[in-house]
């Protein structure tokens, strides 16, 4: 039998009822289990503000804009980034005309906070950073550089729904945090994601850019009686991003899980751990201290990377990579070569097999046959 990258798991029943709720009571859009969803994560993380969104992907592009519009950045204010993620991290910059300027990572995968340092002009607005597979890596002394140059601090938190740092949900500290809610992440639905706001304002508008501009969204208008107020203003010209009630209803399931479903990945990483101690051949990226991480991923360094990958695929085995150095994209390659370690580790990783179906077993034979080629 196969062993898949990801897989996500939903407790179907409860599911299915609250997206039967949401179909008797004939709302499904925004509103209902939005605001429910809502609710339940800002108590769930300990932050004041939390929107729903259809991705987190429009989340970092909102994170930009309103802050841009807030700050009153020009187009050439200059972003500090990191080259190892997701493009969309990326792309969400350049969405509002400013400039991304990648910084290093160190050995959590993470940005080096020193290279950040280096890298700051007097353009530097803020500074993006990524938890990559849940890792915090050094963001602590992030927001300490962001507090010592005057830097908003945008949190790309994808991969980091459960994750803690010194036993708090990491955020606080930041101007924004956004999460993702995709199909295979650690609270899956089938697409969505929220975006939490330090400032109410900020929020505000947000809510106001994400339903076209409109002041008063279809939910906030209608009464307990079924009422409709139809009249409303349009301040800004919007988007349709908002995330409904159908996706916030799973949402609200795999939220009640999501710290059991954690503590089941960190055993599975325990168990990669251990069938690798002491094998010079293969360098596990590890977790940062302080880091209680959701193990989105489990990922190695290795020498003949490509070549491990087909191996493991003719024994139907299907890791992933996380990700290629982003200056390798035509979109960012004027910034090729300013990475040299990025560069090199996006080379050598490669993600192992992680999600809840899996079995000791399962990584064992991953184990096995990881072992078996890197020892040739």
């Amino acid at each position: 039998m196969s062993i898949q990258l990801f897989m996500p798991t939903f407790r179907v029943e409860e599911c299915l009822e609250e997206i039967r709720e949401c179909l008797e009571k004939g709302w499904t859009g925004l509103g209902f289990k939005t605001v429910q969803f809502e609710e339940k994560w800002k108590e769930y993380t300990g932050l004041e503000n939390a929107h729903f969104l259809n991705s987190a992907t429009v989340g970092l592009g909102l994170a930009f804009k309103i802050l841009k519009m807030q700050k009153e950045w020009g187009d050439d204010a200059e972003i500090i980034t990191t080259p190892l993620t997701f493009v969309s991290t990326n792309h969400a910059i350049l969405y509002e005309d400013l400039k991304p300027v990648f910084a290093d990572v160190d050995e959590f995968m993470c940005l080096d906070p020193k290279d950040v340092e280096a890298k700051i002009t007097d353009k530097t607005k803020a500074i993006l950073f990524v938890g990559i597979g849940g890792n915090t890596g050094r963001y602590l002394e992030i927001v300490e550089l962001c507090k010592k140059y005057d830097l908003a601090l945008i949190l790309d938190a994808a991969h980091m729904a459960g994750t803690r740092l010194n036993g708090k949900i990491p955020g606080g500290e930041a101007d924004v945090v956004v999460y993702s809610f995709q199909a295979v992440k650690n609270l899956p639905t089938a697409d969505s994601g929220m975006i939490c706001f330090k400032d109410k304002d900020n929020d505000d508008l947000c809510r106001k850019l994400t339903w076209l501009g409109i002041n008063k969204d279809t939910y906030a208008r209608s009464t307990d009686k079924g009422a409709y107020k139809w009249k409303y203003d349009v301040e800004h010209v919007g988007y349709k991003y908002h995330g409904n009630s159908i996706m916030a209803g799973i949402g609200l399931v795999q939220l009640k899980y999501l710290d059991q479903d954690n503590a089941y990945r960190k055993q599975l990483a325990l168990w990669y751990d251990q069938g690798f101690e002491g094998n010079e051949n293969i360098r596990s990226v590890k977790v940062a201290p302080g880091c209680d991480s959701s193990r989105h991923l489990y990922v190695i360094e290795v020498d003949k990377r490509d070549e491990l990958l087909l191996a493991l695929n003719e024994s139907e085995i299907y890791p992933g990579v996380h990700y290629r150095d982003n200056t390798e994209y035509r979109m960012y390659s004027h910034a090729k070569g300013t990475c040299p370690n990025s560069h090199y580790i996006s080379e050598r990783i490669l993600s192992l097999p992680m999600h809840l179906r899996m079995q000791k077993s399962d990584v064992d034979k991953v184990v096995e046959h990881v072992v078996k080629f890197t020892s040739m």
